[in-house]
């Protein structure tokens, strides 16, 4: 990367995305074992499994968790070192736009969380607070500093 541009942006993109991979493959295999062994409070308003089970786990069949694991699998690419040092403007909106895909999505589920199912899942609020720091870093780096030598504006 160009000396004006920090590297801790794709640091802690690339760390808190393979974060969330991990966390997001935990809820992913949860969902599939039918959350025989999720280690979450069942009770109150800490309920994992009440959220993980509900109608909003799933967006057309399709779980939640699983939707969670392919955003941040290509986010981890998106955030590896090398490809912020691309130059093509498609990358860096690219990112910068599926890092908003992100958001939006992690507010609607916090939104469903507290308004519909009445619980909220510790493990989801992992995924959510990852989900907004590489958003906040992606976001402030665009934003803030120039493209890399070679792009095109």
């Amino acid at each position: 990367m160009p000396d004006e541009f920090p590297r801790w942006p794709a640091l802690v993109g690339t760390v808190c995305s393979a974060l969330g991979l991990g966390v997001a493959g935990y809820l992913t295999f949860e969902h599939y074992t039918s959350s025989s062994s999720l280690a979450c409070a069942d009770n109150g308003t800490i309920n994992c499994l009440k959220v993980t089970t509900s109608s909003y786990s799933e967006v057309l069949g399709v779980p939640v968790a699983l939707l969670g694991l392919l955003f941040f699998a290509v986010m981890l690419v998106l955030q590896l070192p090398p490809v912020w040092r691309r130059p093509e403007p498609t990358v860096r909106y690219g990112r910068l736009a599926w890092a908003v895909v992100g958001l939006c999505t992690i507010l609607y589920l916090l939104y469903r969380e507290l308004f519909s199912i009445d619980a909220i899942c510790l493990w989801c609020t992992g995924v959510h607070v990852l989900t907004f720091i590489v958003f906040c870093t992606t976001t402030y780096a665009t934003l803030t500093y120039p493209p890399p030598e070679g792009a095109v504006a």
